[in-house]
């Protein structure tokens, strides 16, 4: 069986003031925490893959460490602007990069593939935008307004009831989309 795909930020495991600023519906942080928790491997098997676009926690090391060791999946996290600790268990992580680009088989999109951009922070122009491609981004907590005429979605756990999304999730969000290509094809 193929390990599913999901994606993900802004956890901000660790982060009190977190439940103030985004206004997030927990009573404390280690409420918070253990509820994040749990939605995560509700969703998540051992083997599935999640990519982690930032802010995974801004606990001491320690904490941190013990949050994802109970945490599953595969987990390859896009840095964002509070990683301190997570750099700190680097190990835990499949790789750490700023930035990633790459491809789902999919037998729907052009090409059979779909390419995404995974990056912290969204985007106005990304590469081959105009040809198709997808740009998941976190850090804005839900307050960026969604541009119905780009392929670009906030994935962070603010968005999505403090979940990740599956691939197939982000798929349906995209076919909402009003985007079209900007060059049409010459006859």
């Amino acid at each position: 069986m193929k390990p599913n795909i999901f994606f993900t930020a802004d956890h901000h495991f660790g982060h009190e003031n977190i439940i103030k600023f985004s206004e997030r519906p927990f009573e404390s942080l280690e409420q918070m925490n253990e509820e994040l928790i749990k939605r995560w491997n509700e969703r998540i098997t051992d083997g599935d893959t999640v990519y982690h676009l930032g802010d995974m926690s801004l606990g001491k090391p320690d904490v941190t460490k013990d949050i994802l060791d109970r945490l599953n999946g595969k987990i390859y996290l896009i840095k964002g602007n509070h990683e301190y600790s997570a750099l700190r268990v680097a190990d835990r992580f499949e790789w750490i990069k700023d930035y990633h680009e790459f491809s789902i088989e999919d037998e729907e999109a052009v090409h059979g593939k779909q390419k995404i951009i995974l990056f912290h922070y969204a985007m106005r122009i990304w590469n081959a935008s105009h040809h198709g491609t997808w740009q998941l981004y976190g850090h804005s907590h839900g307050t960026l307004p969604d541009d119905e005429m780009a392929l670009s979605i906030d994935v962070g756990v603010d968005c999505h009831n403090f979940y990740p999304i599956s691939y197939e999730e982000v798929k349906d969000l995209m076919k909402k989309k009003k985007w079209t290509p900007p060059f049409a094809p010459r006859s």
